[in-house]
C-alpha cells in the first residue's frame, strides 16, 4: 500500500514509523516525478508490511520537505527509526530504489559487505 504524508502527519506516519520507511518527495508538475510514480506503486506492494513507502507533494507541504532539504525532485529519502539512512535523488532505475530499499531493511551488521 502507498502512503501519502504531509506536513501534519509526518511526525506520525514516518518518524515514528517502527516499519523503515521511503518517502518519495515530488510534485504534480515534475516530469520525472511522474515517471517514477508507478515504479514507487510497485515498491509499495512488493514491500507491504515490510516498508512504509509513500509519497509527500512538495508544494502542499513545503515545511516538510524544507526540514530535509529537498531541493531537486524526485527526491526519495529512506528512514529507518526516524533518521534519514539513504537518499537518491532524480528519476532513476527502479533497481536503485530497489537496492537501496534492501539496505534500509538488511540489519546494520549486514550493510558493511554491501
Amino acid at each position: 500500500m502507498e502512503y501519502r504524508f504531509n506536513d501534519a502527519n509526518f511526525s506520525q506516519e514516518v518518524l515514528q514509523s517502527s516499519q523503515p520507511v521511503l518517502v518519495d518527495f515530488y510534485a504534480d508538475w515534475c516530469g520525472p516525478c511522474r515517471m517514477m510514480g508507478p515504479v514507487v506503486e510497485k515498491l509499495a506492494e512488493k514491500y507491504d508490511g515490510k516498508v512504509r513507502i509513500g509519497k509527500l507533494n512538495v508544494d502542499e507541504n513545503p515545511e516538510t520537505a524544507a526540514a530535509y532539504g529537498v531541493m531537486s525532485i524526485p527526491n526519495f529519502v529512506f528512514l529507518r527509526d526516524g533518521k534519514v539512512v539513504d537518499q537518491v535523488v532524480g528519476g532513476v532505475p527502479a533497481a536503485v530504489l530497489e537496492d537501496t530499499d534492501r539496505v534500509c531493511i538488511v540489519p546494520s551488521v549486514h550493510r558493511a559487505s554491501a
